[in-house]
């Protein structure tokens, strides 16, 4: 068995909890006097209505019917009122603020929805009903309880401010007031503790998020995640390919060096400018990636810009890749709508990228056609002798590659072809007719 944990001599005591007294307690009670401060124009409107029912012309009069008759008319008022959108937001901050409600346990911005209207008008109405309560309370209870305390040691106060002769015969009464207005303030502080509590428990289920506030924060979150998985997708595609190109173009270079072989101080110079214009149209592709996440404070923003260079800049990218590829095209590309042609120079650009990290040195062959329905494209090299060294983790680039596809309606397909590795996609173009998703802007 394994021994009790000793406590060290300098250990902290744990701190005694105090329901009753602690700062959560006097945030909840101030809470519910604020409820109670709303609920007083509520009120007001109550002893106006109830008044004349009850035959008082003063609404501040003893009278208890008026009173609680005023109270229950001001309640079904303030429910009514509760049902704008804007009082869950109000609701919410003023409950995490005095109520101790844990962050994500209540919904943010107004009720849309009617349930949410209608949670909300239940808890408004709670918060200033129980408020009022406490509130009436902590106004009466607190000066009789003094009262009560003095009473033994304050004649006058048991002569003239007391009209209860059977006080003065029984000392015993006299003796225990003070006892008894110390039970009185213990007892208001626990009515106080108890209705925080069960403020601070109801209102996860009154102000928490309905399921429609769920459905909203889900398809934010997915819209978002959507986006942030384009935005890694360009990053991927423009800096991997880049970064390939450019270690290709460097290791030729070096072992041209270290061979010292006459006459080959112009490949030399060719690579070394291959890397210069492929690092430069990187930097420019990474400014515009980044220039998307700087818009993301203005939703408005840039939202129909182009966000990447278009298969118009496809011999750029042919030419400093680093490898040779043979390309034939078939059809006019400048004629496909940008969307689709973003995505088909980016599909290109990880084809190739793939082809430099695990391919060898022979030509890449690409083959570009364009038909009335869809863009093909079609990409082959030779596979390696040797297995190709696979990064820890794997890379994305050919997933990538799907998603792209998927989110354009078509397919794309990578696999080895005998002695080639193949990647062939297809991506529809619209119609004339009705399909206007990728209309130019």
């Amino acid at each position: 068995m394994k021994a009790a944990p000793r406590r060290s001599a300098t250990a902290a005591p744990r701190p005694v909890p105090r329901p009753l007294v602690g700062g959560r307690a006097w945030l909840r009670w101030t809470h519910l006097i604020l409820g109670g401060a709303l609920l007083m124009p509520y009120w007001l409107l109550g002893t106006v209505l109830v008044g004349p029912l009850v035959g008082s012309a003063n609404m501040f009069s003893g009278s208890l019917v008026l009173q609680f008759g005023a109270y229950a008319v001001a309640l079904p008022i303030a429910a009514a009122s509760a049902l704008f959108p804007l009082v869950r937001p109000l609701s919410v901050a003023v409950a995490r603020a005095l109520c101790g409600i844990a962050e994500g346990s209540l919904a943010d911005g107004p009720a849309r929805s009617r349930a949410a209207r209608v949670r909300t008008a239940a808890w408004f109405t709670l918060h200033v009903g129980v408020g009022g309560l406490v509130s009436g309370m902590s106004l009466a209870l607190p000066p009789f309880a003094v009262v009560l305390m003095l009473l033994p040691f304050w004649s006058a106060l048991r002569d003239s401010r007391l009209d209860v002769p059977e006080l003065s015969e029984h000392g015993w009464a006299v003796a225990l007031a003070p006892l008894a207005g110390i039970l009185l303030l213990v007892a208001l502080a626990a009515c106080a503790a108890a209705a925080g509590a069960l403020l601070a428990r109801l209102a996860p289920v009154l102000l928490g998020p309905t399921p429609s506030d769920r459905l909203v924060a889900a398809e934010r979150r997915a819209a978002d995640l959507a986006v942030r998985n384009r935005l890694a997708r360009e990053l991927h595609d423009s800096v991997g390919h880049a970064l390939s190109a450019v270690t290709l173009q460097a290791g030729a270079a070096r072992r041209v060096l270290d061979s010292d072989a006459p006459g080959d101080r112009e490949f030399v110079r060719e690579a070394l400018a291959a890397i210069e214009e492929t690092t430069r149209r990187t930097v420019g592709e990474l400014d515009s990636v980044l220039g998307l996440l700087r818009r993301d404070d203005e939703p408005d923003a840039g939202r129909d810009d182009p966000s990447g260079p278009t298969l118009d800049a496809l011999d750029g990218l042919l030419a400093h890749c680093g490898v040779h590829v043979a390309l034939t095209v078939e059809g006019d590309v400048a004629t496909v709508p940008e969307p689709v042609s973003r995505e088909a120079y980016r599909i290109t650009q990880e084809g190739l990228s793939n082809a430099l990290r695990h391919g060898t040195a022979a030509p890449v062959t690409l083959h570009v056609a364009l038909s009335t329905e869809k863009l093909e494209i079609t990409m082959e090299n030779p596979l390696p002798a040797a297995e190709p060294v696979v990064r820890p983790g794997g890379g994305r680039g050919l997933r990538g590659v799907a998603e792209r596809a998927t989110l354009l309606g078509g397919h794309a397909h990578a696999g080895p072809d005998g002695p080639l590795w193949r990647l062939s996609v297809a991506l529809p173009l619209p119609s004339q007719e009705g399909d206007v998703r990728w209309t130019r802007r």
